[in-house]
């Protein structure tokens, strides 16, 4: 978990438990790209499903077969070490050279396919994954279970970053560095620090707005982002009652901020929230004596500010009991939302 937990989630715990990742095969996902593979060009489009191996491993296994170098092997995301996962690799070769693929295939990585395709394949394009997980060792009341699980298909969950995108240590690493202590951090662990800062106060708005009960409505001044894309626009008051039925059927959302420079800001009550929990947020790190909070200080690294709903809702979540200990999940989340925050919030925890 982060170094300084943040998150606050809409129930309370009321004693229910469950055990996730008891074995490999209890977390799996597979990766649901916008588009297929062309067919023709100068990259292999591999899907693989790889076993306790992160992503950046499997891409150099592939660069070292094929020789080219690890940054040319192409992916639309990270997915998770400890799972069994499937996703999509695009490698440059030339356009009829072939390679034995399969004998890279052991028992954490199998080539499933391969098809050509003209372009590399570049982080970010991804519609979203498909889950199946595995609860075990489940204690507490079932009905209450049931009723969470059918309040989720409902109402969704607060869309919080997970434990997964803050790595160790690296929201205090990410603290030092905005305090002035860059010595030895290279450019791609910058990145990083600078990723996991950004989220940690996107968590911290959040968790506030959890703590106001107002994470799935829409205050004035609200930046929301319609559904399915990344426009965004600010709520004005007179907007807000035709905008909340909006919100309601799911046709947009309330945002919270990836800080950095420019980009559109709340005003109203929505920026007071946003701001109040911002300049609260200090991560057990002293900054410079110059006024600024950890946002202030990440918009003048020069990164450009973002912004990420809210809320998310699982699509298609079924749910079976093998057992009156065991539960079984099978649900499709958009980009960039983890389906561990959704068991977290089942819990209450």
């Amino acid at each position: 978990m982060p170094e300084v937990e943040t998150r606050l989630f809409p129930w309370s715990d009321a004693g229910l438990r469950a055990r996730l990742r008891v074995e490999l095969a209890d977390f799996q996902v597979r990766e649901e790209l916008p588009f297929p593979p062309s067919g023709s060009g100068f990259h292999c489009w591999l899907e693989i499903e790889k076993r306790g191996l992160n992503t950046e491993q499997v891409a150099q296994r592939l660069a070292r077969l094929a020789g080219v170098a690890a940054r040319d092997v192409g992916f639309a995301g990270l997915k998770d070490r400890w799972a069994v996962a499937r996703q999509v690799f695009t490698v440059p070769l030339g356009a009829d050279k072939t390679l034995p693929w399969a004998s890279l295939n052991d028992e954490n990585l199998q080539i499933l396919s391969q098809q050509r395709h003209d372009k590399k394949l570049r982080r970010g394009v991804l519609r979203g994954n498909h889950f199946h997980l595995v609860l075990r060792d489940v204690a507490g009341d079932r009905a209450l279970w049931e009723e969470r699980l059918r309040a989720v298909v409902q109402e969704g969950f607060p869309n919080y970053f997970g434990e997964q995108r803050f790595g160790h240590g690296n929201i205090h690493k990410a603290g030092r560095l905005l305090a002035g202590a860059s010595g030895g951090i290279g450019r791609h662990e910058r990145g990083l620090l600078w990723s996991a800062a950004r989220s940690i106060l996107f968590n911290a708005v959040l968790a506030e707005r959890v703590r106001q009960d107002s994470w799935s409505q829409l205050l004035s001044g609200e930046v929301v982002q319609l559904d399915g894309s990344h426009s965004h626009f600010r709520a004005e008051e007179e907007e807000l009652p035709a905008l909340a039925a909006r919100a309601a059927a799911w046709d947009l959302h309330p945002t919270g901020p990836l800080p950095g420079r420019a980009g559109i800001l709340p005003s109203g009550a929505a920026s007071q929230v946003e701001e109040g929990a911002l300049a609260a947020w200090r991560g057990g790190v002293s900054l410079p004596d110059s006024g600024l909070h950890w946002a202030q200080c990440l918009a003048a690294q020069g990164l450009d500010a973002g912004r990420r709903p809210l809320r998310v809702r699982p699509q298609g979540l079924v749910w079976t009991w093998p057992d009156a200990v065991t539960l079984e999940l099978d649900f499709f989340l958009p980009a960039g939302s983890f389906a561990t925050v959704l068991v977290e919030t089942l819990l209450g925890q």
